[in-house]
């Protein structure tokens, strides 16, 4: 395990997608694991700690997600850019290798026997909060948060350090087509008196 992955309070879990970041999702069922790009994701709740992915009827870690009730949720960074790519345009139906084309290195973290995308700052470890009807009807999936863990290079005491880590550490934001932004400058809104 990288020496600077450190645990997250599940307290503070929620901000490590406040800020929009294109997320990679993973999921493992009966020996099969699955790596997806997702544009949309976002935080839900705070305790327990929640969060919505949409996955698509067409993807094969949707079904991976369904079987085993269970998923990771990943922060890629710039440094990532082509493996998100790669992964969020080949589907593992037609190129079971994809997986491997894509330069995906998959690790364990916690004692959780989930499939983790390694080079992200940020995992969140969630298990799947069954609502059949939006699942169907919009493809809107909810996890409850049970383990979160960060790179403490980029993200430390509950708090995202763009500012001072390397360009290398920041954020993806897809816009389409392959287009993407890394997340930008940091500003500061004054206190109102």
């Amino acid at each position: 395990m990288n020496e600077h992955i450190r645990p997250v309070p599940l307290e503070k879990a929620y901000r490590l997608l406040t800020h929009g970041p294109t997320v990679l999702v993973s999921a493992r069922h009966a020996g099969v694991d699955n790596v997806m790009a997702a544009a949309w994701a976002c935080a839900l709740d705070f305790a327990p700690p929640k969060l919505t992915v949409v996955l698509d009827k067409s993807t094969h870690t949707r079904g991976l997600v369904e079987a085993s009730g269970q998923f990771v949720i990943q922060v890629p960074t710039v440094r990532l850019l082509q493996l998100t790519h790669e992964v969020g345009t080949r589907g593992r139906a037609s190129e079971p290798g994809k997986l491997e084309v894509a330069g995906v290195e998959l690790v364990r973290l916690g004692e959780t026997g989930m499939p983790f995308v390694a080079g992200c700052s940020a995992w969140l470890a969630c298990r799947l909060v069954p609502e059949p009807h939006n699942q169907q009807a919009y493809d809107l999936f909810i996890g409850e948060v049970t383990a979160a863990w960060a790179d403490e290079r980029v993200f430390k005491d509950g708090h995202w350090h763009f500012e001072t880590a390397g360009t290398e550490w920041r954020s993806i934001h897809h816009v389409a087509g392959g287009h993407f932004y890394a997340i930008g400058e940091p500003m500061q809104a004054r206190s109102e008196p």
